[in-house]
């Protein structure tokens, strides 16, 4: 009989959906997928994206070393983003370890070994990255943008809808570069069309990570107009300063960024913006954080997430002059977070009374979690929803919002 395998996977989405492709495999060969404590061999996931994402990766395997000390684990696998990039260095600091192994082919197997709760999941069209932000090692690790066959696509959705799936995530570190290397020019919109049609029963489809200098007018009007696309788009624009839009090497300026937030809310009414920020790049002032709290606070993103900045080494900004110390880059995270807060408590109020569509996620006690089409899942917000109907995961219902919190709704369906 072959070996129990177990699998921490750590980090991002895009990092869960090769989990899924390596138990698939593993699966499919014969072996046993279990829980980790009961598991022979472990294998564990890492990320290497920021120093808090390498600290996490490190105490998780040292975690796992001690168990195999104890004769509780046979084998450690260690794989992904901190293998790819530090496999020399780990080799000599973690002798406990049996294998370090980086990339492995982004075309998936025929059966994922999903991780993720049954009615959602997520799809994974392409690797690595086009764009060369001057922050991000991304490219040091994953390459150059590799876009996943089509035909692969279609096949996972295919599945996906057989199998029931409620809600279909669309992920890679940009999306909109999808089919740049295969065609010679964005595709996000050609497949998106192609697997609408292939999702017959699939009753929620999102974007995640839209690049602001690729959202196309097209794309905007696919999201508007079919209504499983989840009106909720995705837009990281990381800074609005143009000096440090420059400095970060993003390749779209402030006046780019206001203009497309107001045509993406012309052409979609309702639609919710969620953004990403990052506090205390290389050089920035006080004036120019100020720039992005205002811009914010015009603004008025449904939905952000801020970021201090993280010093990678191998990146452009690694050597930048001017570093900021930890302590401002966290009082700016702070400030802006602050006002986020506010801001989502005024948006959030605008539901109460409103019947609006959930699904639900889980049961809690007497009540259920579930989220809007407007909350992306484990980043965005929860509806608390008291019903008296009986409910089970992946079911929609209509919930009539009764109460708010800061990023939450409570509601009743």
């Amino acid at each position: 009989m072959k070996e129990k395998i177990g699998i921490l996977s750590l980090g991002c989405p895009r990092n869960l959906v090769d989990s899924e492709n390596i138990l698939g495999r593993l699966h499919l060969k014969g072996y046993r997928i279990v829980d980790m404590d009961k598991a022979d061999i472990a294998i564990i996931n890492t990320c290497s994206f920021i120093e808090e994402a390498k600290r996490e990766s490190i105490e998780a395997i040292l975690d796992l070393a001690e168990l195999k000390k104890e004769g509780k684990l046979k084998k450690i696998i260690v794989y992904g983003c901190l293998a790819q990039r530090y496999q020399g260095q780990l080799r000599k600091e973690l002798p406990e370890v049996d294998a370090f192994i980086g990339r492995v082919s982004l075309n998936h197997t025929p059966k994922r070994f999903l991780l993720t709760p049954k009615h959602f999941v997520y799809l994974k069209i392409c690797e690595g990255c086009v764009n060369n932000c001057s922050f991000c090692v991304i490219p040091k690790i994953k390459g150059k943008l590799s876009s996943l066959d089509e035909s692969c696509i279609l096949k996972e959705v295919e599945a996906f809808d057989k199998d029931g799936v409620s809600e279909l995530n669309i992920i890679g570190q940009d999306i909109t570069g999808y089919g740049i290397d295969l065609y010679g020019r964005p595709a996000l919109d050609k497949i998106l069309k192609k697997i609408t049609r292939k999702a017959n029963h699939i009753g929620w489809i999102r974007l995640l990570y839209l690049n602001p200098k690729r959202i196309t007018e097209e794309l905007l009007k696919i999201i508007r107009d079919d209504d499983r696309i989840c009106k909720y788009i995705d837009l990281p624009v990381q800074h609005i300063n143009n000096r440090i839009l420059k400095l970060m090497n993003r390749d779209t300026a402030k006046e780019d960024i206001l203009r497309l937030i107001d045509r993406v809310r012309e052409v979609i009414p309702g639609v919710a913006l969620r953004t990403s920020i990052i506090t205390g790049f290389p050089s920035e002032t006080d004036k120019e954080f100020k720039e992005s709290l205002h811009f914010i606070e015009k603004v008025k993103f449904e939905r952000l997430g801020a970021f201090t900045y993280s010093r990678e080494e191998g990146t452009k900004a690694y050597n930048l002059k001017q570093q900021i110390p930890e302590k401002i880059k966290t009082e700016r995270l702070n400030a802006i977070m602050s006002l986020q807060q506010n801001i989502s408590r005024e948006v959030n109020k605008q539901f109460i009374g409103k019947k609006i569509k959930v699904l639900i996620d889980e049961q809690e006690g007497s009540s259920y979690l579930g989220r809007t089409q407007y909350d992306a899942p484990e980043v965005d917000g929860l509806v608390y929803v008291n019903s008296k109907k009986k409910l089970k995961p992946g079911d929609f219902t209509e919930v009539r919002i009764t109460d708010t919190l800061e990023y939450d709704l409570v509601g009743e369906g």
